[in-house]
């Protein structure tokens, strides 16, 4: 967008610190907002004093901690915490962002002034403007986002140790790439000078392990891991350790395949890069600069009848859950494909305004940017056939594993990607295959696609394993 000004002062810089649990009383203050709501209401209240037409105010809260191991021994262990805030304030039809992590003293008018002072001198920008007040969200529903038994650093050293020596244990695994175990909270406050308040906070955890097999030139890895807002929704540690040694020892020796063209069976680690590209394509910022290969086809049939796929921030204990836009607006479950048929955009205010619509509720934000759109909890939903069935009539086909590289045109189309995986044969998966590339153009993809019925919720982007006809196999 133009007309937008941006300065971030003081910026926030996490840096290592010496690993420790927090304490009740700490870790209760952690949950505490209520600073950060003030702050933010006191920023929007200065900026009107300043002279703003409009203003709002975020406070974002972030705490991270993680202990990564090797070998059985702790390598690195980190904690980082902090606040930063930022402001937007409007003046007519311009704009200004700045941001900082220190309204001590007079910090906060100070800011206010300064931010005024820059919207006055920027370009005007007929699309910049707070949301409609009568989409604004009232209600919030209890997500369950929020896991208060913060995990001690002891306990994720647990965690990690138990995983990587789960990956051990798995016979041809021949050494460690690390585990790690994380967990943090984030959270948002947002205030308007239209009148919304609204704040909430997130939890995450997370376990992952990398096993390698094999020396030299023929050594292969591979990896598992498992990230939730609650520890009780974690995958068991040894779990996410066994499954990267299994994955690990089945890449071993992998040959090398001609360049064919064959239906492309997409593992459920991978497939939801699919639904990616699709969402990159309806987004309304790329819709409103015509760099989107979808631009014109708004209400096509681009799948099959069955598919739909789905953006759900609602989703109780969802990676990417909220009660509202950065924006303040209300959100909703929003079937972006239905029946096979592009039914939307992700839009936010200005993107909409620009293209003659109203918003969806999906704006995102930081401190010192103003609002763009994005996704929540994307899923395709699940078909019939199980995954054997799925492969059952392929005689020759690639079964992928894992994406390399990020080689799609959203402005054209064209789709290539560097893989790896496995080849099928008479319906089988059978020895494993690497380096190759796989190509084709997304909007046959699109059509060709289907989905099988092991639908399971563990990314922010999820989808079932998905097979996909007579893309192009580049090998030697």
């Amino acid at each position: 967008m133009s007309g937008i000004l941006f300065v971030n002062s003081s910026p926030s810089k996490p840096s290592p610190s010496k690993p420790s649990s927090p304490s009740s009383s700490a870790a209760s203050g952690l949950f505490d907002q209520s600073a950060l709501s003030s702050l933010a209401q006191r920023l929007v209240e200065a900026a009107k004093r300043a002279g703003a037409d409009a203003a709002d105010a975020v406070a974002v809260r972030g705490v991270s901690q993680g202990v990564e191991v090797r070998d059985g021994r702790v390598e690195e262990s980190e904690r980082s915490e902090g606040d930063d805030v930022g402001l937007r304030v409007l003046v007519g039809q311009r704009q200004a962002v700045v941001s900082t992590n220190d309204v001590s003293g007079d910090g906060i008018s100070k800011l206010a002034e300064r931010a005024v002072a820059m919207a006055k001198v920027a370009p005007d920008d007929k699309y910049v403007g707070l949301a409609d007040p009568s989409l604004l969200a009232r209600e919030f529903a209890d997500l369950d986002l929020l896991d208060r038994m913060v995990p001690s650093t002891a306990e994720l050293e647990r965690r990690a140790v138990e995983a990587e020596a789960a990956a051990l244990a798995v016979k041809g695994v021949t050494r460690s790439g690390g585990a790690s175990a994380s967990s943090g909270i984030g959270g948002m406050v947002l205030v308007t000078s239209t009148g919304f308040h609204g704040s909430y906070l997130r939890s995450s955890q997370g376990i992952s392990m990398t096993a390698i097999s094999g020396e030299g030139t023929g050594m292969e890895r591979d990896y598992d891991f498992t990230s939730a807002p609650h520890a009780s929704d974690l995958a068991a540690p040894a779990s996410v350790g066994r499954k990267a040694g299994e994955r690990t020892v089945a890449r071993a020796n992998p040959r090398k395949v001609e360049t064919c063209k064959v239906p492309v069976v997409f593992d459920p680690r991978v497939s939801g890069s699919l639904v990616g590209h699709l969402v990159g394509a309806v987004n309304g910022a790329s819709i409103a600069r015509k760099t989107s290969f979808l631009r014109d086809r708004m209400g096509e049939q681009l799948f099959a009848r069955n598919i739909r796929i789905i953006d759900d921030p609602l989703r109780v204990r969802g990676l990417r859950s909220q009660t509202f836009d950065a924006e303040g607006v209300t959100v909703k479950k929003l079937a972006i494909i239905d029946e096979g048929v592009l039914t939307s955009w992700l839009l936010d205010t200005a993107t909409a305004r620009e293209l003659g619509l109203v918003t969806t509720g999906h704006a995102h934000r930081g401190v010192s940017s103003s609002p763009s759109p994005g996704s929540y909890n994307l899923h395709m939903e699940a078909g019939e056939p199980s995954p054997a069935e799925l492969i059952a009539d392929i005689k020759q086909g690639f079964y992928v594993t894992d994406l390399i590289g990020s080689g799609v045109n959203g402005v054209t189309g064209d789709y290539s990607r560097g893989a790896s995986g496995f080849w099928i044969e008479n319906g089988e998966i059978t020895y494993p295959v690497s380096e190759v590339t796989i190509a084709g153009h997304l909007l046959p993809i699109f059509k060709s696609m289907i989905p099988a019925n092991n639908l399971e919720f563990r990314y922010g982007v999820n989808a079932p394993t998905v097979r996909i006809e007579g893309l192009t196999l580049g090998g030697r």
